[in-house]
């Protein structure tokens, strides 16, 4: 048997190399010490091309003049929009990193409602712009240092230099702001009306306590989508509205200044919660049983009748012998609300939800509805509580040709309410159409000169990378990319944080103070942070391990 020695030398030159071979006579295994920083290196890249698929998808969603993409649900069903977050909810991806940047724009919707195109196409040019650093044999540390002292300095500027402050009390300013944002979508035609609409949402839904702010558009301005009619017949109620009808046909179905319960109890009898065995063993033990459930209904109507209500709203159920006894003290009953439907009723009439009907006081009653009115639209029943004197929660009304048509006036519509809720939260605004990007590529080009050693090759790829919004506006426009970017570049070189940008409708430069064209300060400070931020983090990852799960016992094992 041959006898196999194992030795290790480290070896600086190929002569040293000669120099072992020659001493030992035999083959040697050499290994390559850079294989761990090539594997990492090809994970890097393997992920910026996932992130940079992703971007293309939607590269041609950003702008007045996006173009539109169908998507066809599982189901059957399609859905037309220009919106990143709605279309990237729809797609199907395998690699970890294309699920990450799929997530971003999650985040982006959940936290600033706006910016789900722009966060995913800078993300994407970030990765892209670390690539050829990357295949030089820079380090990965390097890369994301510079990128996080340019986001610093990005945050830094955009706050200091950049925005302005705004009046939210200023209609014309407010309306001007969300027409910028909505100029982009579908319901563009309609741009007054939707302005107006989520301004009065969002000033509707203002809660104001402490000294706190706090404006819960998610929860308290609901919008409710009913096929037929013209968009312009859309409107926000000042209250709320119910895909309800009434308990029992004889119940009262308008009431004026009604005195409102608010139950999340049921009016039934309430039955074991646990497996129940009752043994009858005479004739009018079942006929006592029947009374008592018959006696403790009445004392729960009983307990209601006392404060003279008009409506009661409940959660639960609503018996039958519950009915004729409210009915007959003209009382109208609503059953089975949502949660989300009586805490809105709650906050529109002023009254409390309560839990046990004989806990019900004259303080929880609520009197701040004006009007409760039953209407029919098409073949559906909706309950209206309208004319509420101070409502804190309101219901928008959405008509329209068809459902497709609906959800995308939906989608739009909750872009602007957000957009002026941010403002509202935040009353600051940074020029538009690419104009703040285009100033911050200048500031950080010059800023760039004062980066020690390799890193400045890294933070100036960064303000490289911040042109894609604008060019992107460009290309979707049909322009001529090169040479208006070229002019923008020298407009902003001759003049300091300028406002000039980008028309997305004609493609040419133009004034963004002029324009009218203005984004909320906190979108755009999402937008940096989350798209930098996305790009450190799967620059950081430099190898993925799958692990799956083990599908029982192996093939011939015995049982």
């Amino acid at each position: 048997m041959r006898q196999i020695s194992y030795c290790s030398h480290v070896v600086r030159s190929l002569e040293e190399l000669a120099a072992v071979m020659s001493m030992y006579g035999a083959p040697i295994l050499v290994l390559n010490a850079n294989t761990k920083r090539e594997t990492g290196r090809k994970a890097q890249l393997s992920n910026i091309q996932a992130a940079k698929a992703i971007a293309d998808v939607i590269r041609t969603c950003l702008g007045p003049r996006a173009m539109l993409k169908m998507l066809m649900d599982p189901m059957g069903g399609i859905v037309m929009t220009n919106d990143g977050n709605a279309i990237l909810r729809e797609i199907q991806v395998q690699h970890p990193a294309a699920k990450s940047m799929i997530e971003i724009s999650r985040t982006q919707d959940e936290e600033v409602g706006d910016g789900t195109t722009s966060v995913i196409i800078m993300a994407g040019e970030m990765l892209s712009a670390a690539e050829q650093f990357l295949e030089q044999q820079m380090h990965p540390t390097v890369i994301i240092r510079a990128y996080r002292q340019a986001l610093d300095d990005i945050v830094t500027i955009t706050k200091e230099k950049i925005s302005t402050s705004v009046d939210v009390n200023n209609k014309e300013e407010m309306m001007k702001i969300i027409k910028s944002t909505i100029g982009t979508k579908f319901i563009k035609k309609w741009s007054n009306m939707a302005c107006e609409m989520a301004i009065r949402a969002v000033q509707t839904v203002t809660l104001e306590e402490g000294g706190r702010r706090e404006i819960d558009i998610k929860r308290y301005a609901r919008v409710e989508k009913i096929p037929g009619g013209s968009i312009e017949e859309s409107e926000v109620l000042r209250g709320v509205m119910l895909n309800k009808d009434v308990t029992h046909p004889k119940m009262r179905r308008r009431i004026e200044n009604p005195r409102i319960v608010l139950l999340d109890c049921s009016l039934e009898y309430k039955k074991g919660e646990s497996m129940t065995n009752i043994e009858v063993s005479a004739e009018m033990d079942f006929t006592r049983l029947l009374q008592i459930e018959e006696e403790q209904v009445q004392k729960m109507c009983e307990d209601i009748i006392t404060l003279k209500p008009d409506l009661v709203f409940t959660e639960k159920g609503v018996s039958d012998l519950a009915q004729h006894y409210l009915m007959k003290n003209n009382i109208t009953a609503i059953r089975r609300l949502k949660k989300s439907d009586n805490n809105r009723v709650a906050r529109a009439c002023g009254g409390t939800i309560c839990s046990r009907t004989d806990e019900v006081k004259e303080s929880d009653i609520g009197t701040g509805c004006g009007l409760f009115e039953i209407r029919k639209i098409g073949d559906e029943y909706f309950t209206y509580l309208v004319e509420c004197k101070d409502p804190k929660a309101c219901t928008i009304v959405l008509r329209g040709a068809s459902k497709d048509i609906l959800h995308e006036v939906d989608r739009n519509l909750q872009d602007a309410m957000q957009v002026a809720r941010n403002v509202m939260l935040d009353p600051s605004l940074v020029p538009g159409g690419g104009a703040t990007e285009m100033a911050l590529a200048q500031a950080l080009n010059e800023k760039a000169k004062s980066v020690a050693g390799v890193q400045q090759w890294p933070y100036r790829a960064v303000s490289r990378a911040l042109e894609v919004i604008p060019r992107t506006l460009l290309q979707n426009c049909g322009a001529n990319t090169i040479r208006v970017l070229t002019a923008l570049r020298a407009k902003h070189a001759a003049e300091e944080y300028s406002t000039w940008g980008v028309d997305g409708d004609r493609g040419v430069l133009a004034d963004m103070k002029e324009l009218g064209v203005w984004d909320p300060l906190a979108v755009k400070i999402q937008t940096y942070k989350t798209a930098i931020e996305t790009a450190i983090l799967l620059l950081r990852i430099d190898d993925i391990v799958s692990g799956s799960k083990k599908g029982g016992a192996a093939e011939g094992a015995p049982e």
